[in-house]
């Protein structure tokens, strides 16, 4: 396997070539935005054999560009791909990186909140809670909100959420 890391200024250059552009956001940020051309492959469904499978039937060329919001999820579809014999590349800062340097993307009028916003507001309400309960009802519910700052700690460190891969699972983001 190649795997190398792009600026995003290079993804025209790349998409002229006839490479493979693979989002793998979930699917309502998929249709929020995207760049155009690009294909929607959630990240909990990336496989070799899927990728080769598009490979096969939409593009000539072997390499296989993958985006997602801000390159963390595109970087673990490389690493789920690092079996195959594909050529990879992950654009660095994913969509928000191409919408800042203008490549044309393909927009929806409704508006989604991405994941990673999702995660900020369930983590908040979940410590908020904890504070509350413990507050009013009983102090054991303090271990709320340390078991969510622990989550936070143990994402910033690792770079993989688990609450974030839960909510791109959830009803409203399919």
């Amino acid at each position: 396997m190649s795997f190398e890391i792009t600026e995003a200024s290079h993804l025209l250059k790349l998409s002229e070539q006839g490479a493979l552009l693979l989002d793998v956001r979930s699917p309502a940020e998929y249709r929020s935005v995207h760049v155009q051309g690009a294909i929607n492959l959630p990240l909990e469904n990336v496989t070799p054999s899927k990728v080769k499978d598009l490979l096969k039937t939409n593009h000539k060329n072997p390499v296989v560009v993958l985006l997602c919001a801000s390159g963390t999820r595109a970087r673990a579809a490389a690493d789920r791909l690092e079996s195959s014999d594909l050529k990879l590349t992950v654009i660095t800062g994913g969509t928000n990186s191409c919408i800042q340097l203008g490549i044309p993307v393909n927009r929806t009028k409704t508006k989604m909140i991405s994941i990673e916003r999702q995660v900020r507001i369930g983590a908040g309400f979940l410590v908020l809670t904890g504070v509350a309960l413990g507050y009013w009802v009983a102090p054991s519910f303090y271990l709320l909100s340390g078991f969510i700052g622990g989550g936070l700690m143990f994402a910033g460190i690792t770079d993989w959420c688990g609450m974030g891969m839960l909510l791109a699972r959830a009803p409203w983001n399919k």
